[in-house]
């Protein structure tokens, strides 16, 4: 009875998790989308500067006020050496994915997101000479044929919004790359990530976002009509992405790497139908198609990479490409990498 009891209650957890991400992770890119689009807030790089600044400060109460996670001490100059690279690839990250939406669907942007594993696996080959077994090689023809449909489809297409997401993909690929090599040795969870990565990418991203949008940022003060409103709406789309840090840190030990490779999948579609729901963006069947492919290959990769991580111990493995998802996961947690 009691270990019934435990099972339900750990099938309970982990649906509760799954939920409470995808609720923090859709939000978080319906508002970026709804503050481009409807608040007319056409500014991406100040956008990103303030999920930023909201993120640091997020995280420096969760660590050093609120005690929920402890501290990972950095040494001082290993935080210039690997940590400062690292934050400006973050800072790319983000910035491109803010740009893509900016310019093109909900939708077709998450589409081209799961692109995310065929670029890792690309990169890892062709810079770093890292060979990978067959099945990964196969595992990637669904999502690159699901994304060239997408994108022959793709109503709204738009080439600077196609390009930024694209290359969105590599920075994420690049990022996750490097945290294998210039982060080796810390074992950091999402919020230490961010309480280290958040307050370099907000210096990196202030000076480019004051020269570009400064002028932008402020004429939109004077002709828009209802201004704090709105800065309400920009400033809670950054406390949601800090948000999302946790939910991230609480699925990822809540789940089975099997479960969280569909779950992240299944996120994609909700994203995708709530996307349509709220801004009503034209959608052809075989776009839809594509999308479902693309989801389906990306799926086939996790499960591919799943069992060759229950290899035997000798047996050759390959090489570990975990999958980033948009918003800000944790870089070498050693549950995580096993998991995406």
């Amino acid at each position: 009875m009691e270990e019934s009891l435990l099972c339900q209650w750990s099938v309970f957890r982990s649906l509760l998790a799954i939920l409470q991400w995808w609720g923090f992770n859709v939000t978080v890119i319906i508002m970026n989308k709804w503050i481009f689009q409807k608040l007319d807030f056409k500014f991406p790089l100040s956008v990103s500067c303030i999920h930023f600044i909201c993120s640091a400060i997020g995280a420096y109460l969760a660590i050093k006020v609120l005690k929920l996670k402890p501290l990972i001490e950095v040494d001082p100059e290993d935080r210039w050496r690997r940590i400062f690279p690292m934050s400006f690839v973050f800072c790319i990250n983000i910035v491109l994915g803010n740009v893509s939406l900016r310019y093109i669907p909900v939708s077709f942007m998450q589409t081209i997101k799961s692109f995310t594993p065929a670029t890792t696996v690309f990169l890892q080959w062709l810079v770093w000479r890292k060979s990978f077994d067959w099945r990964i090689w196969t595992s990637l023809v669904p999502i690159v044929g699901g994304i060239l449909l997408t994108s022959v489809t793709e109503l709204s297409f738009n080439v600077f919004g196609f390009c930024a997401a694209l290359f969105g993909c590599l920075a994420t690929s690049t990022k996750t790359i490097l945290a294998e090599s210039l982060l080796h040795g810390y074992k950091f969870d999402s919020i230490n990530t961010v309480y280290y990565m958040a307050p370099f990418a907000t210096m990196i991203l202030a000076v480019p976002a004051l020269l570009l949008e400064g002028a932008g940022v402020v004429d939109w003060f004077y002709t828009h009509q209802s201004v704090c409103s709105s800065l309400v709406i920009i400033f809670s789309s950054g406390v949601l992405a800090f948000c999302l840090n946790f939910s991230i840190f609480y699925v990822i030990h809540s789940t089975t790497a099997v479960t969280f490779n569909v779950a992240g999948n299944l996120k994609v579609a909700v994203a995708v139908m709530v996307s349509w729901m709220i801004f009503r963006n034209p959608i052809p069947s075989l776009n839809a198609v594509g999308c479902g492919v693309t989801l389906i290959g990306c799926t086939f990769y996790g499960y591919v990479r799943h069992k060759l991580s229950q290899q035997l111990p000798g047996t050759p493995r390959t090489p570990r490409t975990p999958r980033s998802l948009m918003e800000l996961l944790p870089l070498v947690n050693d549950k995580l990498d096993d998991k995406v």
